[in-house]
């Protein structure tokens, strides 16, 4: 959906971007996950740590900024690199 929007927003200079976020510390997490579960999941991941919602803000940020300004259509993973395995 975030594709198809990108390519047809793009000739009025709108840009789509997705974010997918991996584990986040949040309350919600941590009420969850007991201390086991939540070391399998930070062994698990090739970043062995659960992520912050810092992590998460700093990857909107940027799609956010001008710094991205060539950037539309893109799928921004932000997990650690629990995907990439």
């Amino acid at each position: 959906m975030a594709k198809a929007s990108a390519v047809e927003l793009a000739p009025d200079n709108i840009r789509v971007n997705s974010v997918h976020p991996g584990i986040i510390v949040t309350p919600m997490i941590q009420e969850a996950l007991d201390q086991g579960a939540q070391q399998m999941f930070e062994m698990g991941t090739p970043l062995p740590r659960l992520g912050k919602p810092e992590d998460i803000a700093y990857g909107v940020l940027f799609l956010a900024s001008d710094e991205s300004s060539f950037e539309t259509g893109t799928e921004m993973v932000i997990d650690g690199g629990w995907t990439a395995q």
